[in-house]
């Protein structure tokens, strides 16, 4: 696959999803960051200036809910694919009402890594 010049970064504690999903991203193209909890992960999303994040909600140290709540305090917005395994209606109201209106929201159970690339690229415009 060619090289698009778009940087993810992916922010997800949990290795048995965060590297299938590192190689789905660097198999579309994508330069990729990597963070495991969401403190690494602001740090990095200042750094780096990535062109999408993926955020897993429930990660350590600071959520990725609050993480995205910072940046957002900063001035910096980035568009954002929340993923979680938390269906409740509440959660998902706090993390579009954190990052509006550069997020969106995926179950991650619900959808396939091909797919959370795609949805990715789409926001990006590349679909």
């Amino acid at each position: 696959m060619a090289k698009l010049n778009q940087k993810v970064l992916i922010v997800e504690d949990e290795d048995s999803f965060l590297i299938p999903l590192k190689e789905s991203f660097s198999d579309a193209g994508f330069d990729v960051v990597l963070a495991k909890d969401g403190q690494e992960g602001l740090s990095f999303a200042q750094k780096e200036k990535p062109n999408i994040m993926i955020v897993d909600i429930k990660v350590p140290k600071m959520d990725g809910i609050e993480m995205t709540r910072k940046l957002k305090e900063l001035g910096i917005s980035i568009p954002t694919i929340f993923l979680t395994n938390v269906k409740d209606a509440t959660h998902i109201a706090d993390a579009m009402e954190a990052y509006r209106p550069d997020s969106d929201y995926i179950i991650k159970t619900d959808i396939s890594l091909e797919d959370i690339v795609k949805r990715a690229k789409a926001k990006l415009g590349l679909e």
